[in-house]
Parts: C-alpha cells; sequence; structure tokens
C-alpha cells in the first residue's frame, strides 16, 4: 500500500443542488408543453413552431443535466512516484504533432512546439517526438532539420537552470532570467528562424547550399512529380537517441519525421489517417505503450506533464480499462472578455468534470495521453494489427512499408482499430466507440496549463472551424452508432446523453432561428402570443429564461470564469445558432446525399498584427463576404426593426401587457447584435461588415418579412 498517494478524486459539493435545480426545471418544462398542447386549437400555426422549439429545447436540456449530476475534481502528485517506479521503470513514450500546411501552420511556430515536447523532464531513452507533415512539405522537414540542430542546444540549457517555458519563444519574450549562455542560446534561436523564414519566402529549399549528405538526400526526395496530394512515404531519423548528443555529451531524444504516403485514388482520411500511420510507424520504431497526441500550435507549458500523466497510469490501483488522460485545452492569445467564446469554458471546466464522474469525458482531439492497447481493442483484448511479423532490425524499412495508403486495405483500421473513419470529428468519434468498447478516460487539470495553444481571432475563421466540428458532430449523431442508440447500449446511459449533447449540439438552430424570428414578425404584424404580465402564465415563461440563464451564469463564476466571459457566451451562442450551427445541418444534408463532399480545410495559424490588436480591443472583425455573416445579418435586422415597430405600437396603442414578451426577446436580440449593427453601419476599418454583405441581409431581411406578411 503507497504510503502516500499519486491521485485523489473527490466529488464536487455542488452536484446536490444541480439536482435540485434539474428537478425543479424539469416541473416547468413539463408545464410549458402542457399549455403549448391547451393551445394547438386556438391558434395552431403559432403554437405547433413554438412546441417544435421547445421539445428541442428541452432535449437539448435533458442531454446537458447529466454533466451536473456527478462532477469529480481530481488531483496528482508527482513527487510521489518514487514509490512505485524508479526513472529507468518508467514507460517509453511516444509523442506524435500532426501539422499540415506550412503556409498556414507556419514552421516556426511547430518547432517551438516540437521543441517543449524534447525537453519534457522525462528519461530522453524513453522519449520520442514523431512529427506527422500531412503536407509532405520539402519546406517543413528542412525546418526540423535546423530544429534537430538547435535541440542539441536549448535542451541542455533548459534542464540545466530548470527553465518552466521550454518553448523558446514563450522563454525568450517572457523570462528577461540572464543566464550566462542566454544571450548566445537566444542569437542560435534568431538565426534558425531568419534561416528557415528566409526558405518560406522563397518557397524552396536551395540543396545546393546543404553541406550535409544525409539531409541533401533527404531533401532530394521532393522531385517535380511529388505534390502535397501524390508523394510517396518519406521517414527521416532527424534524432537518434542511442547515437545523437547535446553539446555536454548527453544522448537526445529520438525526433522522427513522417510524410506518409499520398495517392489521389485512395482516400487518406485526412487527421485521422494521418495518425494511425503515425500508430504504425511508432510501433514499428518505438513500441511505446503511452502515446501523446497534441496539435502543432499547443506547445507544453510545464515539462512535468508526463509525470502527472504517470500519476494516473502507474497507481497501483489504476482501473485497467484507463484508456487515456486528457489534459484541458488552453490557449494563452484569448482577450480579456474572451470576445468570441474561444476559451471553451463549458468544454474544458464544466463538461470535462461531469463526464470524468460518469466514466470518463471524450477526447479534445488533443492533450491527450492514450494507452497504445485502447486503439487496438476491447481491454484485455487487443487486437493483432499487422498483416506481418515485427523486425526489429529492420525497423525503417517496415516502417515506410505501414505508411503506405494501401496498407488499410482490407484490414481493421478505422472501422474496429486505430482513429475511426466516417466523420471530421476523429476525435469526439474515435473516444466515443472505445468507450462502448469498455475504455474509460480520466481529466487532469493542474494549476498550471500542461498545455498552451492559440485560437483564431477573425470571426469568419472561427465560425468556419466551428461549422467543421459540428458538421462532423452531426455525423456522428446520425448515424448507425448515434449515443442516443449505439450509446445507450454499450455505455453508461447518463454519458450516452453527454455525449448526444455533444453531438446534437446543431439542433440548438431550430429553437434559436424560431426564436429569432417568429416573435419579432408576429409583432410587426401586431399579433401578440405569449400570456400578458399580468396572466398566470406569464410567469413560467418569466421563470423558464431567469432560471436558465441564471444558472449559466452561475456555472461560469463556480468555474472560474467572469461576467463578461459569460456575456459573450451567450451571445455566441445565439450567432452559432443562427449560423454555424444553421449551415452545418445544411453540410451534413447535402453530403449525405451525395451532392457535395466536404474537405477538411486547415484553420490558419498566421498571426496578423493589426488582426490581434482589434481582437484583443474585444472588436469583432468581420472583413469577409461570408455567407455565415448574411444569415447573423438578417437576423440582426429583423429583431431591431421589430423592436422599433414594436415600441412604436406600445407608444401609440398601449398593448405594453401583450406585447411585452416579444419585445423583450426582440431588444434582447438586438442588445447583443450591438457588435453586428457597428460592423455593418459605424465602423470604416478593414474589420466592419463588407457593404455587399449588409445589402444581401438587407434584401433577405424585407423578402422574409414580405413572405410572412403575405403566408399570415
Amino acid at each position: 500500500m503507497l504510503k502516500a498517494p499519486l491521485n485523489t478524486k473527490r466529488a464536487s459539493p455542488t452536484r446536490w443542488l444541480n439536482r435540485l435545480y434539474t428537478v425543479v426545471y424539469a416541473v416547468a418544462i413539463f408545464a410549458l408543453i402542457y399549455r403549448h398542447y391547451c393551445n394547438l386549437i386556438n391558434s395552431p400555426f403559432t403554437t405547433i413552431f413554438l412546441l417544435v422549439a421547445d421539445l428541442v429545447l428541452a432535449f437539448l436540456w435533458v442531454a446537458w443535466q447529466p454533466f451536473f449530476l456527478n462532477p469529480v475534481h481530481r488531483e496528482v502528485f508527482p513527487e510521489n512516484l518514487p514509490q512505485v517506479a524508479k526513472e529507468s521503470d518508467y514507460p517509453r513514450l511516444d509523442v506524435f504533432v500532426c501539422t499540415a500546411d506550412p503556409f498556414k501552420e507556419p514552421p516556426v511556430g511547430v518547432l517551438n512546439t516540437v521543441l517543449s515536447l524534447l525537453a519534457y523532464d522525462y528519461p530522453t531513452e524513453k522519449l520520442s517526438v514523431y512529427l506527422s507533415d500531412d503536407g509532405g512539405s520539402q519546406l517543413t522537414l528542412f525546418a526540423f532539420m535546423e530544429t534537430a540542430k538547435f535541440a542539441k542546444h536549448w535542451l541542455p540549457y533548459c534542464k540545466k537552470y530548470n527553465i518552466m517555458d521550454r518553448s523558446p519563444e514563450v522563454y525568450f519574450e517572457n523570462d528577461l532570467s540572464l543566464f550566462p549562455e542566454r544571450n548566445d542560446i537566444q542569437t542560435m534561436y534568431e538565426n534558425m528562424k531568419a534561416t528557415i523564414k528566409d526558405v518560406m519566402d522563397r518557397g524552396t529549399v536551395d540543396i545546393d547550399q546543404i553541406n550535409e549528405e544525409r539531409a541533401i538526400k533527404a531533401l532530394r526526395k521532393w522531385t517535380n512529380e511529388f505534390t502535397r496530394h501524390q508523394h510517396p512515404t518519406v521517414i527521416e531519423v532527424l534524432l537518434k537517441n542511442n547515437e545523437d548528443k547535446d553539446v555536454t555529451g548527453h544522448y537526445m531524444p529520438n525526433l522522427f519525421y513522417v510524410a506518409r504516403e499520398k495517392n489521389k485514388a485512395t482516400p487518406h482520411h485526412f487527421k485521422a489517417g494521418a495518425i494511425n500511420a503515425l500508430l504504425r510507424v511508432s510501433t514499428k520504431l518505438t513500441n511505446a505503450p503511452i502515446f501523446l497526441i497534441l496539435d502543432c500550435d499547443m506547445y507544453s507549458n510545464d515539462p512535468k506533464t508526463p509525470l502527472r500523466m504517470l500519476c494516473h497510469f502507474l497507481d497501483p490501483n489504476v482501473d485497467p480499462k484507463l484508456a487515456f488522460v486528457q489534459f484541458p485545452q488552453r490557449f494563452y492569445n484569448i482577450n480579456n472578455n474572451d470576445t468570441y467564446c474561444t476559451e471553451h469554458v463549458l468544454e474544458n471546466q464544466i463538461c470535462s468534470v461531469g463526464m470524468d464522474g460518469l466514466d470518463g469525458m471524450s477526447f479534445m482531439g488533443t492533450n491527450a495521453f492514450f494507452k497504445r492497447d485502447a486503439l487496438l481493442g476491447k481491454p484485455n483484448e487487443p487486437q493483432g494489427i499487422w498483416n506481418e511479423p515485427n523486425d526489429s532490425e529492420n525497423g525503417l524499412a517496415l516502417a515506410r512499408h505501414v505508411a503506405d495508403c494501401s496498407y488499410e486495405d482490407n484490414t481493421k483500421w478505422g472501422s474496429e482499430i486505430g482513429f475511426r473513419y466516417g466523420t471530421l470529428v476523429e476525435d469526439a468519434y474515435t473516444s466515443f466507440r472505445i468507450q462502448c468498447l469498455g475504455w474509460k478516460s480520466v481529466v487532469c487539470k493542474p494549476t498550471r496549463a500542461a498545455f498552451l495553444g492559440n485560437m483564431p481571432v477573425a470571426l469568419h475563421d472561427f465560425l468556419s472551424q466551428a461549422r467543421r466540428w459540428y458538421m462532423g458532430l452531426l455525423q456522428i449523431a446520425l448515424c448507425k452508432f448515434s449515443p442516443l442508440t449505439f450509446g445507450m447500449k454499450y455505455m453508461n446511459p447518463l454519458q450516452a446523453l453527454c455525449c448526444a449533447y455533444i453531438d446534437f449540439r446543431a439542433f440548438w438552430s431550430i429553437p434559436i432561428i424560431i426564436y429569432a424570428f417568429l416573435p419579432q414578425l408576429m409583432l410587426l404584424n401586431s399579433s401578440a402570443i405569449f400570456p400578458k404580465v399580468s396572466d398566470p402564465w406569464f410567469s413560467l415563461y418569466a421563470f423558464l429564461f431567469l432560471a436558465a440563464y441564471g444558472k449559466s451564469l452561475l456555472d461560469y463564476v463556480v468555474a472560474g470564469s467572469t461576467f463578461r466571459k459569460w456575456w459573450s457566451y451567450q451571445r455566441m451562442w445565439l450567432i452559432f445558432g443562427c449560423s454555424t450551427y444553421l449551415f452545418s445541418f445544411f453540410d451534413w444534408l447535402v453530403t449525405s446525399l451525395g451532392m457535395s463532399t466536404f474537405e477538411f480545410n486547415v484553420t490558419s495559424k498566421v498571426l496578423d498584427t493589426e488582426l490581434t490588436k482589434r481582437y484583443q480591443q474585444g472588436v469583432f472583425t468581420f472583413g469577409v463576404d461570408s455567407p455565415l455573416f448574411v444569415s447573423i445579418n438578417i437576423v440582426a435586422i429583423v429583431n431591431l426593426f421589430a423592436f422599433l415597430v414594436g415600441i412604436k405600437q406600445v407608444l401609440i396603442n398601449g398593448r405594453f401587457e401583450e406585447l411585452f414578451g416579444q419585445l423583450f426577446i426582440a431588444g434582447f436580440g438586438v442588445i447583443n447584435g450591438w457588435p453586428i449593427y457597428e460592423g455593418m453601419v459605424l465602423r470604416s476599418d478593414k474589420g466592419k461588415m463588407p457593404g455587399k454583405t449588409t445589402f444581401k441581409s438587407v434584401c433577405g431581411a424585407l423578402i422574409i418579412y414580405w413572405v410572412f406578411s403575405s403566408t399570415c
């Protein structure tokens, strides 16, 4: 028995209040549905729409509640690890970093991520980092050849002085300590950046200026026939543990560059296919029992993160079904108001601890340490994954073979083994499928963020990224492996409901669109659809609204956030409902009907100084003509027009009690839409709403009003 624990778990004291709230609010929902049923005869047109909206709201609310029924908080104690294992007994660790486009994901940013991982406080002979270059770029390989040289100076410097910020860019920007070697190391880093930037600006590597024979041989693989969509497998060993030493004479961790084979005639399955290729390649080269998946812009912010992970995997009392340890996503470029709700407080602070108390949360796509066996089959029953026996003496040749695009043909890869295919969100889908097999997960939330990344600072970039997410989640929600059917059968039903909430979030568009238009258009026609203020039923509507928003605000505060960030969240929820959620429905529909294919587009990580400055000031950036903005603008225009007309009607006809509910909703829409009105009318900077987008929106609003008035 351990003298001191490696980890602890405690239930949240708020769970009883959450359960009481659930019961009370559920009664109010039933009362509202009963009222709609009673009104179907008197006003069927509006009641049917409101009933549909409220039934969808009720479904999503029910799916949301399990997150609050048994939230747990965990703590780890890496200082107690010597009780169970010496460093020499630590398991091997493979790290997978994926990049796909050197122009959207600049190599300097990616190499900072890789350097921060190579510098982990972990036995170097047990650490291997794999860079997956799914763009197959000669520029990326060159950048990491330079990275390998710099790493021989950077790693010993970090460990000698116990540096915490082991991303060089972050360290040199924020740490003012004056160690003797600092200036020399910084000069090396700046020279490396300049060399890589010069190559990126030219768009090609001048091989004639390369002196190393091994580097020349590797870079010459890029022939005229070599493209990002058609090229052979390229695997390069940039650092080898038992051969390469740093400047102090210590062996380096392994660093591999992997560009899997691409063929236009063979599906490559985007990131899921890249990770599966890395799984096979790494098994042939290092075969670590644990691997970390990390986005290329998520640098390590804590060199002791692997030790925190071991506090779960090496615990003698660990559940043998533990598949992965998930660290939250945190971001360094979020402004004070979290203008676009990119901090993901719900996912990182609320959903994570809620699902952790129900056998485990979903994989977030990054920041998770996996047990390799979890991707191979059921607990204690991993399946074989090879068509041929392992041969360690010919590891590289076998690694290239298993990275061929045809290797998966007639195998279980992507269906029962590895990351699962069939959706754009392979992360959530894969974790859901393995949890249905009996695997579990835990959340590790240290005070100091384990990883830090960046989020888009332009509204269109974020909406487009989210549109891809929710379309992919719909693919899960509406397939044969839906959490409402398959999940309910094979996993904890409450956990399945949590997965359903995540996957069905695009359904928010139904009630949001109905409440964004119906009350307002009826107000324009002088028709009341809600109870008078003096009617007892009005108190039901008031309770449902105030309780829902009050609980949401309380959740944010308990999670350590602020009122301003909560306000941004509820505003973006409305914006999503009128744009991203809605368009993800259309994307799913046309894809399901075979009318179109939805390609995975890499979100640009290139930083724009003016755009970043505008974001840090809390100003929305529109700047491009997009259907996503047209739909948002139409809602904003209709709400503003309805609010003004409603005020006029009240002043002239005195129907305040009858129209208050609709006036309130329209006014609420106007308040939330203020940044949109600014972008359309009051701003002249580059981030304003394009004039033609505004014109389309006005025309669209007029057409909707004319059609509605003609129909009614």
